[in-house]
């Protein structure tokens, strides 16, 4: 396992991140997922860090805090600071008008409960987990950086923002020398590739790591999903919660993307998902892939993504297969490249 740097950042993170958000599913969206036990979230930590994965990701709105729950005594056994753990708040949590959002009152209240139920005295990235446009800048990034003095946070990020939620947060944070979002955890896959559009450039410019969620297309790259076949039973595409809200792409896409990905697999002997993942480690501004598992069989597979690289050839043709026309004003710019250069290391 290699370790990157977040952003602009001292701290070291591990190519691989493990999404807990199926540890201590209670609730439809997260069930479909997978419902995993304690006893088999305690197996699957140990595994990822005999694997050197000592990273973890979580938020307090996954099942209602039992995500967080379950991960915490799952760590409990192992030395803290041979670990990294990041959670997230913004989302609602309870009833009541200020239970929700990145207002200072929600933000404190969130923080000590989260450490309270991970069994820990700081989490090591602590994110914004969406944009929120009613409180201003200013409250949210003065409360962060509070938050680092205090030694409850070692690092900000944030999560789900656009080009100018991001730009202008780290404005306000070079204004005021507040602490500055070092990453942003994004949606990005072989089969949805706007983060490249505006985002990776900022990235690339400011300096701020992509964390990746859903780097398997939201379950659409495992292998299963395929043409003139019926969604496997075992898959979170077949619970409409699920389908509803994750990213949509066109099916036809999909299939031309696996088609890409069958073609390499020949060439490899590596699995569709490790090839994908693969691909993402080799893009601009990725600090780490947040990866998710239904069974130590599935988790051992994902881990099998590092310690190789897909050729030049390879990623050309999974580029080609993958690559969808783009919105105004991108359209436009990717035409003089003599002016706007591609995200290049």
């Amino acid at each position: 396992m290699e370790y990157r740097l977040l952003g602009k950042s001292g701290l070291k993170v591990p190519e691989l991140c493990f999404g807990a958000g199926t540890f201590g599913a209670n609730n439809e969206f997260f069930k479909a997922w997978s419902d995993t036990t304690q006893a088999e979230a305690d197996r699957i930590v140990g595994i990822c860090l005999d694997a050197g994965l000592n990273f973890f990701d979580t938020a307090d709105v996954y099942s209602n805090g039992s995500s967080e729950e379950a991960l915490g005594k799952a760590l409990k056994p192992h030395r803290r600071e041979d670990i990294l753990i990041s959670t997230k708040t913004t989302f609602r949590f309870g009833e009541g008008p200020n239970n929700t959002g990145s207002s200072r009152y929600h933000m404190i209240q969130q923080l000590n409960g989260s450490l309270k139920r991970l069994g820990t005295d700081y989490v090591d990235v602590y994110h914004m987990h969406a944009f929120d446009a009613l409180t201003p800048a200013d409250e949210v990034l003065s409360t962060l950086d509070n938050f680092i003095r205090e030694g409850k946070v070692r690092y900000i990020a944030c999560s789900n923002f656009s080009g100018w939620h991001l730009m202008k947060s780290l404005s306000v944070s070079e204004r005021y020398g507040w602490a500055k979002y070092v990453g942003h955890q994004v949606y990005y896959s072989l089969v949805g590739r706007d983060y490249e559009w505006e985002l990776m450039p900022l990235a690339l410019d400011q300096g701020v790591g992509a964390l990746v969620w859903s780097p398997l297309g939201w379950g659409r790259l495992t292998g299963k999903i395929r043409r003139g076949q019926p969604l496997p039973e075992t898959s979170r595409l077949q619970t409409k919660v699920v389908l509803d809200n994750g990213p949509q792409p066109d099916i036809e896409h999909v299939y031309k993307v696996v088609d890409a990905l069958d073609e390499v697999a020949k060439e490899t002997g590596k699995t569709i998902p490790q090839i994908a993942l693969n691909w993402l480690l080799q893009r601009p501004t990725v600090s780490t892939l947040i990866i998710g598992a239904r069974n130590e069989e599935q988790l051992k597979q994902n881990l099998g993504a590092v310690g190789w690289k897909l050729t030049p050839e390879q990623i050309k043709k999974l580029d080609q297969a993958s690559d969808l026309p783009k919105a105004y004003p991108y359209w436009h710019q990717v035409q003089f490249t003599e002016r706007n250069p591609l995200p290049v290391e």
